[in-house]
């Protein structure tokens, strides 16, 4: 779904801004230091969301995964920037034949900021409370978990009722954190996780501290600490880099990228996300039941200079993106068509269409100028609604009262949302629910990837929703910085392997 509760549901589809591209190709690492680094240096990043509270297991949303997953916490196993998933408290897992059975071997020495060895009392008691208790972020991820054992002093065992392809990258997410069993920290000012690095301070509406952990089990990381300040004026963002306020600049606005130079001191890297700009129909209810309208509406956007007018990332016409199990190139689907979307609209008697896009307001008028445009030159009235978040939370998302919608769908592998009737979509077709449920429960990655884009073709040839665009993040990285993450930096920002020079 979007940010996958209505707790924040949030504000995570608003780091989706899309971001455009400067000097350094995406998936490129960052910068080299030019002098030796600097182990007690410390570093400014400035980010756009701020997370409502500092509670990763009772508050969804990107904002807190985006800092405090291993940086702060870890899980078993963890992902990489390209959604590789690798191991973390694990040092070796395996995975049975059946698909059944996920065995850890926890790594050794690993200690909590509180001072307190990690076991596999916390590892059992931590994935357990998310199978038991529905308060917790990811417990319907945990519906087909069927027990949670500790099998030896350093190894785990996870037995599930039926195979899960998705369930090895459920547990890099907020699901699959590890708690100290019995802690009383009060998790929604203060942490006690096992990363790299410890909290320091949060100062509510300004910035997050953190500071390097000494005690760390694995490689120290590479600064002494880190200051997150938040900042969401696009404007006032460019401006604290210029002025010398942040060695980093996350999200940065296209239109004001070219002023973040190497002459001002700093290098734009792209970076590859899972954001996914979509335009849903309401396939439920008329007009957008009937297929012709869909796929018209489809026709009548010029996708290419979408792209162009918003300055990032690139055209996608499926509900895949690069970086998941089961993209396909899907161009071949649609083209940019006003002839035959006209033609369409008149077959379905939809000759003079009126339809109100609702949006949040936080995205802008870039996406819903285009729309207006485009859709006026095939006969179709487009009304903007701009709305708050809460009141698209609920008007679109649970009432299900709208003709379209924008948000951008930035979490991975949710390809399951358009094998969901009862998502806000309104798309019910039992073909691509059953191929679903098929690639989910196959063993071979590549059998259940191969399924996923037989789904998801027949998804788009439906014309289920229109993906406008698949979203770029651009980082302004300082002088003297290397090692900042480039890809999916809008959901993970891992700062262990984070350098600055020492002039």
């Amino acid at each position: 779904m979007l940010r996958r509760t209505t707790l924040a549901a949030t504000a995570l589809l608003a780091t989706g801004v899309l971001l455009l591209s400067a000097c350094t190709a995406g998936g490129e690492p960052s910068p080299s230091a030019t002098f030796e680094p600097d182990p007690n240096g410390e570093i400014t990043v400035g980010l756009v969301l701020e997370p409502t509270n500092l509670d990763i297991r009772h508050t969804s949303g990107a904002a807190l995964e985006q800092v405090l997953i291993d940086n702060v916490y870890q899980g078993l196993v963890t992902r990489t920037e390209q959604n590789e998933i690798v191991g973390a408290l694990a040092s070796d897992y395996e995975v049975s034949p059946d698909g059944l059975t996920y065995t850890f071997t926890l790594t050794p020495g690993v200690t909590f900021h509180g001072g307190q060895e990690l076991t596999v009392e916390d590892v059992v008691t931590s994935l357990a409370q998310v199978k038991d208790d529905e308060t917790i972020v990811g417990h319907g991820d945990f519906a087909g978990v069927a027990t949670i054992t500790a099998t030896g002093e350093d190894t785990v065992e996870i037995v599930l009722t039926e195979p899960n392809q998705n369930f090895l990258f459920t547990l890099t997410g907020p699901a699959g954190l590890v708690f100290k069993a019995g802690d009383t920290t009060d998790l929604q000012t203060a942490a006690n996780g096992t990363g790299p690095f410890t909290l320091v301070d949060w100062i509510q509406g300004d910035s997050i501290e953190f500071a390097r952990n000494d005690a760390y089990w694995g490689e120290a990381a590479g600064v002494a600490g880190v200051v997150f300040q938040y900042i969401p004026d696009f404007t006032a963002g460019v401006n604290a880099a210029l002025d010398g306020s942040l060695d980093v600049l996350t999200a940065v606005d296209p239109n004001l990228s070219p002023q973040l130079d190497e002459a001002s001191g700093f290098t734009l890297t792209t970076g590859r996300t899972t954001d996914k700009g979509t335009l849903a129909f309401n396939s439920a209810q008329a007009p957008l039941d009937d297929v012709r309208v869909r796929e018209a509406l489809r026709l009548a956007i010029d996708h290419d200079a979408l792209v162009e007018a918003l300055g990032a990332g690139q055209t996608m016409y499926g509900p895949i993106p690069e970086l998941d199990p089961g993209y396909e190139d899907l161009s071949d689907v649609v083209s940019y068509d006003p002839g035959r979307a006209r033609e369409l609209l008149a077959e379905a008697g939809a000759d003079d269409l009126e339809l109100t896009l609702t949006i949040p307001s936080f995205y802008g008028t870039t996406v819903p100028q285009v729309l207006v445009s485009d859709f006026n030159e095939v006969g179709v009235t487009l009304t903007v609604d701009q709305v708050e978040f809460a009141t698209w939370l609920q008007d679109v998302y649970t009432n299900k009262d709208f003709d379209l919608s924008f948000v951008l769908h930035v979490e991975p592998r949710d390809f399951g949302n358009f094998a969901n009737p009862d998502y806000y979509f309104g798309y019910d077709n039992p073909e691509v629910q059953s191929l679903y449920a098929e690639a989910l429960a196959t063993v071979d990655p590549d059998e259940s990837a191969a399924l996923l884009a037989e789904a998801a073709r027949i998804v788009s040839e439906d014309h289920a929703a229109d993906w406008l665009y698949n979203g770029a993040t651009i980082t302004a990285v300082g002088a003297g910085v290397s090692g900042f993450p480039v890809d999916s930096i809008n959901s993970r920002i891992n700062l262990a392997g984070v350098t600055v020079s020492s002039e």
